[in-house]
């Protein structure tokens, strides 16, 4: 029983997304702060409010905090953006260059008789005249 559990801990994608996990949370520091200490005060210069969170619709003695939804948009475009430009397009782009091109198909075939190159379509050695299946 913990040779089966060992086994599946050990597995690679386990461990791979164990890691990718505990990266993830601590990309998360970096990002909120990039939103919080560098975006948000930016939407504050050009707009006036570095939030959305004073936006309260009233129905009833109910309160519905659009504003707080608008925040969590916002920063989760951000947070993709960021994302998928500082991290997502680069490993293409270098995957893309790391890749090498798949080698490309014999145009010729051997003759059993001969041993000469002849075309892989040929049906005859043009060289002994061996018929070649």
């Amino acid at each position: 029983m913990l040779k089966g559990f060992r086994d599946f801990v050990l597995r690679g994608n386990v461990v791979d997304l164990a890691v990718a996990v505990i990266v993830g949370a601590a990309f998360n520091g970096i990002v909120a702060s990039l939103v919080g200490d560098v975006l948000n005060p930016l939407i504050a210069a050009t707009v006036g409010k570095p939030d959305f969170s004073a936006a309260v619709l009233t129905i009833g003695s109910g309160h519905i905090k659009v504003g707080s939804f608008l925040n969590a948009v916002v920063s989760f475009l951000i947070v993709a953006s960021v994302v998928y430009f500082a991290i997502v397009l680069p490993l293409n782009a270098l995957q893309v260059r790391l890749k090498k091109p798949a080698p490309e198909a014999p145009a010729t075939k051997v003759c059993p008789e001969c041993l000469s190159a002849i075309p892989l379509a040929a049906r005859r050695c043009a060289h002994c005249g061996q018929p070649v299946g």
